[in-house]
Formats: C-alpha cells, sequence, structure tokens
C-alpha cells in the first residue's frame, strides 16, 4: 500500500501540561525524516554541539509559547511516510486551552494521549492519573474518537520500570471503563526526549512486544463515518440570485453537502417548513452534475420556487431527520463566565442560528472523582455536563454519534458575542455509566 493510496490518518496528541505532546511530535517527524532542511540542520547542530535538541521548536510556532514553555493554539502538520499520509494537531494539554483541544479532535481519527510517567501519584494503592488526563479523554468519549494510543512518556527517568509502566496502563483501563471510552485502545511505553519507541523498537523495553509508534500509527484503522451512505441533508449557506428582475430568473441554493447524495430528478423537502419539490439542476465548482456525495460544495436548483433561506435545510424526502426544538446535549464549557440559566445565549447549528434557553443542567462531571455532580447550578470554565435546550426555532438535529454534522453545535452568548460552550445533541435514550 502507498501513501497516495493509503487513507489519510488524522491523529492528535493529548495530555496534561509537560507530557511531552511537543517533543513527541518533533521526535516523530525527526526521525521519520520528515522536517525541512533548515529545521533538520538546526537540531543536528544542537546535537553536535551536546545539546539537547528541541523538538518541542518545532510545533510551538507562537512566540508566547517559546516563551512560556507551553502550547497554546493547535498546531497542524503534514507529514507521509510510504504507507501513508498523515495531518497531526498538536493540542494544548493546560486547562486554560481546552476549547482549541476540542478544536484539535473533533476531526480527529486517533489521538495519542501522553501520560508522564514521573508525574503519576504511585502514594497510594494504585496510580492516580493528572486531571487532564481525564477530563481529555472524556472529550475524546464525547467526540467519538475511534482510536486512542496511550503513550506513557519520560520512561527513562524511571529506568524503564515495567512494574510502573503495567500499573499506569491499568489505572486508565479503569478510567476507560468508568467513562464509557469505546474506542480502541492501544498501550505504548516511550521516551519523547530520547527517541524510545517512537520510530524503531528499543532495546530498553525487551518486555514491550507490540509496534513503535510510527508503524503503529501506519497500521490504524481509518473507520470514518461514511456520510455518503446517510441521508441526504443540505444545509443552505446562501441563495444565489443571477437576476432580480428578469422573468427566468436564477434561484439557486449554495452550500455544502453534509450527508447523503443528491441527484437530478430527487424528492425533497424542505426543512423546518416541509415544503417539498424536485432537484432541478445541481453545480460543483466544475460546472452542471447529475449527482454528488457528502462533502461536495454545490449550488441546488428546485423546479419550483420555495421560501428558503439561509438556515433552511434541504433533505431528500424519505429523510428520518425532522425538525425539534427540544433536545439533551452534553456541553463543554469555554467561557471564563460561567453558565447562567437566566443568560441569553444563541445556538449555531450548521448554518442556522437561533435563540436559544437552557431550560436545566442535568449534571456536571467532576473530572476528580469521575462521579457526577446532580445539584449543579451552572458550568464553569472547561465543565463537562449534559444539560436540556429549547430553541426558539426548529433545528434539524440528529444525535453526534449517529451524523457528527447533525449533532454538534456551538453556544454563543449573545451580549459579548464569545463562543461560551461546543455541544453534542445525544439520543433521548442514551444511558451508559458516564452518561455524557
Amino acid at each position: 500500500m502507498t501513501a497516495t493510496t493509503a487513507p489519510l490518518l488524522r491523529f492528535i496528541t493529548a495530555g496534561s501540561v509537560d507530557d511531552g505532546k511537543s517533543t513527541l511530535i518533533g521526535r516523530l517527524l525527526y526521525d521519520s525524516k520528515t522536517l525541512l532542511t533548515d529545521q533538520l540542520d538546526k537540531l543536528n547542530r544542537a546535537a553536535e554541539n551536546g545539546e539537547t535538541p528541541d523538538f518541542a521548536s518545532l510545533t510551538d510556532g507562537l512566540a508566547a509559547e517559546r516563551e512560556q514553555g507551553i502550547t497554546i493554539d493547535v498546531a497542524y502538520r503534514y507529514f507521509a511516510t510510504p504507507k501513508r499520509k498523515f495531518i497531526i494537531a498538536d493540542t494544548p494539554g493546560h486547562e486554560q486551552y481546552t476549547r482549541n483541544m476540542v478544536t484539535g479532535a473533533s476531526t480527529a481519527d486517533a489521538a495519542i494521549v501522553l501520560i508522564d510517567a514521573t508525574r503519576v501519584d504511585f502514594s497510594g494503592s494504585e496510580p492516580v492519573l493528572l486531571p487532564q488526563t481525564k477530563r481529555h479523554s472524556a472529550i475524546l468519549k464525547l467526540l467519538g474518537c475511534p482510536n486512542i494510543i496511550v503513550a506513557v512518556n519520560k520512561l527513562d527517568l524511571l529506568d524503564f520500570d515495567e512494574t510502573k509502566y503495567q500499573a499506569i496502563t491499568e489505572a486508565y483501563r479503569k478510567l476507560a471503563e468508568q467513562i464509557g471510552l469505546r474506542a480502541q485502545i492501544h498501550f505504548l511505553p516511550i521516551s519523547a526526549l530520547k527517541g524510545d519507541n517512537i520510530v524503531n523498537a528499543s532495546s530498553q523495553t525487551p518486555w514491550y512486544q507490540g509496534l513503535p509508534l510510527l508503524p503503529l500509527l501506519e497500521s490504524l484503522p481509518v473507520n470514518r463515518q461514511n456520510a455518503a451512505d446517510q441521508a441526504a441533508h443540505f444545509p443552505v449557506q446562501r441563495v444565489a440570485r443571477q437576476d432580480g428582475s428578469s422573468s427566468d430568473d436564477f434561484r439557486g441554493y449554495q452550500g455544502r453537502l453534509e450527508a447523503g447524495r443528491l441527484k437530478t430528478g430527487d424528492e425533497i423537502k424542505v426543512l423546518p417548513s416541509g415544503h417539498t419539490a424536485k432537484i432541478a439542476e445541481i453545480y460543483n465548482p466544475n460546472g452542471k452534475t447529475e449527482s454528488a456525495e457528502a462533502g461536495e460544495v454545490l449550488t441546488v436548483t428546485l423546479d419550483t420556487d420555495l421560501d428558503i433561506s439561509r438556515g433552511n435545510s434541504i433533505a431528500t424526502a424519505d429523510s428520518p431527520v425532522a425538525p425539534e426544538q427540544q433536545f439533551q446535549a452534553a456541553l463543554c464549557w469555554f467561557d471564563d463566565i460561567p453558565l447562567n440559566l437566566r443568560r441569553k445565549y444563541l445556538l449555531k447549528h450548521t448554518t442556522q442560528t437561533t435563540p436559544v434557553k437552557i431550560s436545566a443542567i442535568s449534571y456536571v462531571w467532576d473530572v476528580n472523582t469521575l462521579s457526577r455532580v446532580e445539584s449543579a447550578d451552572t458550568l464553569k470554565l472547561n465543565d463537562i455536563g449534559s444539560v436540556s435546550l429549547k430553541t426558539q426555532q426548529p433545528i434539524a438535529a440528529a444525535p453526534y454519534e449517529e451524523n457528527h454534522a447533525l449533532g454538534a453545535f456551538i453556544l454563543i452568548d449573545e451580549a459579548t458575542n464569545h463562543t461560551v460552550a461546543a455541544g453534542m445533541i445525544r439520543k433521548a435514550d442514551q444511558a451508559d455509566s458516564f452518561e455524557i
């Protein structure tokens, strides 16, 4: 299999501050020989001078990141091996930038959760993982990340102690069970700085029989939601008019086909109005076409004029998606100002924005105890909770786990215009040990 035929893998690094995420990516790029010449020369000069190469500098691109020694923004890097192409998102570990981590994780096929073995508390009967490790794992669960690699880092500082490595992996298995993590989980002992088990197997871990990181990434399956096989859903972003005064006025509905397939002659319905028509013509950036599938940017015309504007959706007549105004959702709160049930918020879902009332908070998840706080009356910065919402206008929504495009939304504070939360719509009967 070549890089041109292997499915592209998008993956992120997650974990707490100083777990070594940026260093890991820098080492991965260095050892796989995918750096630019000037970057490679800089690292080689450091090695020749007896200095430890600063691998983190390859991804911590902002001056503020280098000065503070923390990752703030999401840094994307692209590289390829003979077997696969990759897009890496180096996401922040600091709790303050959890919202940036959510951005990077929302499109990831896999996540590398780094655990700094030197910062795990071994004083009790079992190891205690850091709160950010728990929070990021919960977010990966919410976003449905299908593959997770738990990389236990800095084992060189513990003399590659197999006993402590096994204790950490067992602690993460218990965490995964408690939060209902359904991803395929792989465990890997590494030293990002020294390069152990990054590209090649390390002689320091003869007790580890699995693949090093890069071969493991090359072998991961990409089971992306097959949006093209779902019922068609086309949120209207813009109505294109060619000549408003002409008797044969052109009226095209523009946007991106988020799910399913459309073809000329299809019976469609408009949501939320329920009005019906047939597709007259379909245009993509290359011109007129007879059909299109999920992911394509289109202009669609209908055989009759209907009252359609931005925020409406075009769906095939047999689509099970129906307009809703009340639903349950999981929220990740991003704003310094806590959630206030009396404050005015806007909900942005696909191309539609509507006022929304958060009618109740079912519970907030306590990241430290892995329990639910059912008496909570607010959500604070970086809290994760379950809420009930009611929109002023109906939206064409679907559970997030069934359709990511129709199940995701953001909340905007009407007074400040800040994006205050990311939300994932839940099934009405959804319930598991974590219930997020």
